[in-house]
């Protein structure tokens, strides 16, 4: 395989001149990264030709489609979300999870970080930093506080799958079960844990110590 086959599509939405410079040149100088489109809307991003399954490091605060709709829109155009938001309040970042974001950086963070997130969700997995996990597990303490919930072991591994972005049909695949099977497995983690969404189980396995 040719260097260039490895190397993760990257996107960027992003309506500030001078970040959106500083994110284009770390990503350039990146040798496993092909920056794509780049645009400072959703609606001038959309138009570009960026290959779906790309990973989109996207702001919440743009002109037009923003915040938890945003994410959406770029995640129904089949790319995997890198939030980078200077806005990294509680609300802002379970929305944007709740939205289908596979993580969530503040823009403070420095370029190593950037990269290892952006290898991280490229690979189909969550990025959770410490503070996105601090705030999760808050949210979760808050709105779950009562026993400890009992997964078992099989439990476990679906929702860690799940959490971490996989499809019913790819958890099917990788525990070599059936997709009507996965799918009676989130029926009973959904009964023990009162969770019904995406963000719900991303708190739960972030608890349960099953996501890194």
């Amino acid at each position: 395989m040719s260097d260039s086959a490895r190397r993760i599509p990257v996107g960027v939405i992003e309506d500030h001149p001078l970040y959106r410079y500083a994110l284009t040149r770390v990503l350039t100088e990146a040798p496993d990264i092909e920056l794509g489109a780049v645009a400072d809307s959703v609606a001038r991003f959309a138009v570009q030709d960026q290959p779906s399954g790309s990973v989109v490091v996207l702001d919440l605060k743009l002109r037009g489609v923003q915040d938890a709709a945003a994410v959406l829109e770029v995640g129904q155009m089949g790319h995997k979300v890198l939030v980078v938001s200077a806005h990294a309040e509680q609300p802002e970042v379970l929305g944007a999870m709740q939205a289908g974001a596979k993580g969530f950086l503040s823009k403070d963070v420095d370029g190593d970080e950037l990269l290892r997130a952006i290898r991280t969700i490229a690979d189909d997995n969550a990025y959770v930093s410490p503070t996105l996990a601090g705030m999760i597990i808050q949210d979760s303490e808050e709105r779950h506080a009562g026993p400890k919930i009992v997964l078992s072991e099989r439990e476990k591994q679906v929702l860690r799958l799940v959490a971490a972005g996989e499809r019913d049909v790819d958890v099917a695949e990788i525990l070599n079960i059936s997709v009507r099977t996965v799918r009676s497995y989130l029926d009973r983690i959904r009964d023990k844990t009162g969770e019904r969404r995406r963000a719900g189980f991303v708190r739960v396995a972030i608890r349960e110590g099953l996501l890194r």
